[in-house]
């Protein structure tokens, strides 16, 4: 199947070679050509180049043509850290936050996410998957083609179990790329109140070994955070879920300077997410896991840890964003997801998140985009086949309306200009 699209206004994101990631001020690059073809084959990236060009394969047959209409072409977006499997909404708690409670007062009254742990009890798993596939649906007219998506409102073996069994059925059922992330340290299960060590025994001794016979999940992830999971419990969960082949993604320094970049390094987890408590020490600690004295940085496929910012979650939270410039300029990746969740960011609109990037982080528009493109792919271990203009990668692409210029996708952070997606070289 040989699909061609012409008269594309502008192709962007485009990577020569299969980079991992994007580092320093390689972020603020942005590749592209005006006046583009692109030829797929069988759902990947086959060639592209100018209409201007004489050898352009414009007039040449394909089995489908797609007219761009002098639209913009770009890599879709990759979303590296959701919660989208979930049981119904938790709007009282946007009430409780007007009104001035923390996110750690509104979980201390019984809210947050033994809340949603409690709803998702109820729920009979057609249900939970049926919910979910709406808001699949939904961030995929958005713009995302692949995301990752973590368990962790079940917090007891059987409801734990129950989401990683929907996230697989997403994967089966819908044109996404998807990947699992176990995370039933994500706080203690009601049942466990007071009794933290036991839980995270269960943890340890039942899920993780549950998880991994039925092989549910690619990554485990722990809250590693004030109130929440210690470092040294988030070591023994790691290296529990280790020997079932299952490597972290740690959720770290959302709420204070917790220690979760010095976990994430230890256990060489492939990122490290929130860190809107981030600090200048974390940042060196990650230049020195790697010998780094400078900016020239190289990551190998199988070893790099890839910072990632959630600035919806700062929005929504009225909370300090992540230190974004600082991380850049010192040299390091970054990459931004929108960690769609029913409490403290009920959005996973991608295209948003790279408009807050650039308005509160103050990234440029280039860095955001490959911060929610290439370095977001990185972050879910999927950069080999996704998240740029890249010969031989997968065709997941995004067509939009005819704009003046990139910058007017962060510019115009409310206005629609998706025209088409195309996931693995198919519209949808």
């Amino acid at each position: 199947m040989r699909t061609l699209i012409h008269h594309i206004g502008w192709l962007t994101g485009i990577q020569e070679n299969h980079e991992v990631c994007l580092c320093g001020k390689e972020m603020s690059v942005l590749n592209g050509i005006p006046h583009a073809w692109l030829l797929i084959e069988d759902g990947t990236i086959k060639d592209w180049g100018s209409q201007e060009d004489e050898d352009s394969p414009i007039n040449q047959t394909a089995d489908l043509e797609i007219d761009a209409a002098g639209g913009t072409v770009l890599p879709a977006f990759c979303d590296s850290h959701t919660h989208l499997v979930y049981a119904d909404s938790r709007e009282q708690e946007f009430v409780d936050k007007i009104n001035g409670l923390s996110y750690a007062e509104i979980a201390q009254r019984g809210g947050g996410i033994l809340n949603s742990a409690d709803r998702l009890h109820q729920l009979d798993e057609e249900a939970l998957y049926q919910q979910a596939m709406k808001r699949v649906n939904e961030i995929m007219r958005k713009g995302t083609g692949a995301v990752e998506i973590k368990s962790g409102y079940g917090l007891n073996t059987e409801d734990e179990l129950k989401m990683l069994r929907v996230i697989r059925r997403i994967k089966d059922t819908s044109p996404l790329t998807v990947k699992s992330t176990f995370l039933g340290a994500h706080a203690v299960g009601r049942e466990y109140i007071g009794r933290q060590s036991e839980y995270v025994n269960l943890v340890i001794r039942e899920m993780i070994p549950e998880v991994g016979r039925q092989k549910l999940a690619d990554f485990i992830d722990v809250f590693c955070d004030k109130g929440f999971f210690t470092p040294e419990e988030t070591s023994r969960i790691l290296e529990a879920g280790a020997k079932w082949g299952l490597r972290p993604k740690i959720h770290g320094q959302e709420l204070a300077d917790s220690g979760g970049v010095d976990v994430a390094i230890q256990h060489q987890a492939l990122s490290v997410d929130h860190l809107e408590s981030m600090t200048d020490k974390d940042i060196l600690s990650i230049k020195q896991t790697y010998g780094l004295s400078n900016a020239n940085i190289t990551f190998a496929n199988d070893k790099h840890l890839i910072p990632t910012a959630l600035p919806g979650t700062s929005f929504f939270l009225n909370m300090p964003y992540a230190p974004a410039r600082r991380i850049i300029d010192n040299g390091l990746p970054l990459a931004i997801a929108s960690d769609y969740n029913p409490g403290s960011t009920p959005s996973g609109d991608m295209k948003f998140v790279i408009s807050l990037a650039c308005i509160k982080m103050r990234m440029v528009p280039e860095e955001a985009i490959n911060a929610a493109t290439l370095n977001s792919a990185a972050a879910m271990g999927v950069s080999d086949t996704l998240g740029s203009i890249t010969k031989g990668k997968t065709a997941n692409l995004i067509i939009t309306e005819r704009i003046p210029s990139i910058i007017f996708i962060p510019y115009a952070y409310t206005s629609p200009i998706i025209k088409q997606m195309i996931l693995n070289g198919k519209i949808v």
